[in-house]
């Protein structure tokens, strides 16, 4: 791959994705853990939840998601009448992958009747399987609005269902055993050492993490700060960030999101609880190949209507719920 070797390089090029942009009637979403060039370019920028529902009131002709490969199928979903581009098609989720909707099945034959609430981290088969879809912002709205004598089914991430399960007190809720491969890998002493070194900081903390449940319980036995804790979707942790008076945050999540805190909020610090949080397949997309989906028309995603229709449905509650 080329890489940019200077500004006027690098503002041809975004020059260009312009150019093309409004040649295509194209609207680019990005998520928080994108490149920061990618970022810069987006017209919406924010987690699954926000680009699902930018993604519903899109008037585009085209979009171009910049993330990976469920966000883009989630899109085609929503929109059935749009062209939908994922810049590089081999950016993949090792979350997403760790389901399938055979496996689903199986697993919904041996808990007949039960609710299946899919983290939007799913394929569009497993979410054409649920009952809703949710997201780290709204998991724990999705789980409340299900009548409490009814068994859920919460998948993939343990990490998530487990904070889930702990908020809520459902002791019906069944929980995939998946995980994210990033977000598993910010563990508790990585919480520990960063609290220890910054001992004033607030501490956000993405519930997909494997610090999360052990967290919850820390929390709850008061050996972490009561006050200066939160489990923050992405969104929360800007929000958070934005409107706190504290001046220093220890940020457990991928961390991709560090960009646009520091852009937001120049006049405070930001620490990752784990510096190799960094998702390889968020980091597929580029300036460059934006800027060749937009010019070709490539890579399409599409989802069979069939599927497509079943899908909607879980993701439609999704939304709705908040």
């Amino acid at each position: 791959m080329h890489v940019l070797e200077t500004k006027e390089e690098r503002q041809d090029l975004i020059d260009e994705i312009l150019a093309w942009k409004k040649k295509r009637n194209a609207l680019i979403l990005a998520h928080n853990y994108e490149l920061p060039e990618i970022q810069d370019i987006a017209d919406v920028l924010g987690d699954s939840l926000a680009l699902a529902r930018a993604a519903m009131r899109a008037d585009a002709d085209v979009i171009v998601l910049c993330g990976v490969h469920f966000m883009a199928e989630t899109a085609a979903i929503l929109n059935p009448d749009k062209t939908v581009l994922l810049p590089d098609p081999n950016a993949g989720c090792s979350l997403a992958d760790s389901i399938t909707a055979d496996e689903l099945r199986a697993w919904k034959a041996e808990h007949p009747g039960a609710v299946v609430v899919s983290y939007v981290n799913t394929s569009a088969e497993v979410k054409a399987e649920s009952d809703y879809c949710c997201t780290s912002s709204n998991a724990v709205q999705v789980v409340q609005s299900i009548p409490e004598d009814r068994e859920i089914l919460f998948l993939p991430d343990m990490f998530l269902g487990s904070y889930v399960k702990r908020v809520t007190g459902r002791e019906n809720l069944h929980i995939w055993m998946g995980e994210c491969h990033v977000h598993a890998g910010i563990r508790p002493h990585d919480i520990e050492a960063t609290l220890s070194a910054h001992p004033d900081a607030e501490l956000l903390i993405h519930p997909e993490c494997g610090c999360s449940t052990s967290n919850m319980y820390l929390l709850a036995e008061g050996q972490l700060p009561a006050d200066r804790t939160h489990v923050l979707s992405t969104s929360g942790m800007l929000q958070r960030a934005r409107e706190s008076d504290k001046r220093a945050f220890i940020v457990a999540t991928e961390v991709g999101i560090l960009y646009q805190m520091e852009r937001q909020n120049p006049d405070k610090t930001f620490i990752p609880a784990n510096r190799a949080a960094v998702c390889p397949f968020m980091k597929m997309i580029t300036l460059e190949k934006v800027r060749d989906a937009l010019a070709r028309l490539e890579t399409v995603i599409s989802v069979p209507a069939d599927v497509a229709d079943r899908a909607r449905v879980a993701i439609e509650r999704m939304v709705a719920i908040g």
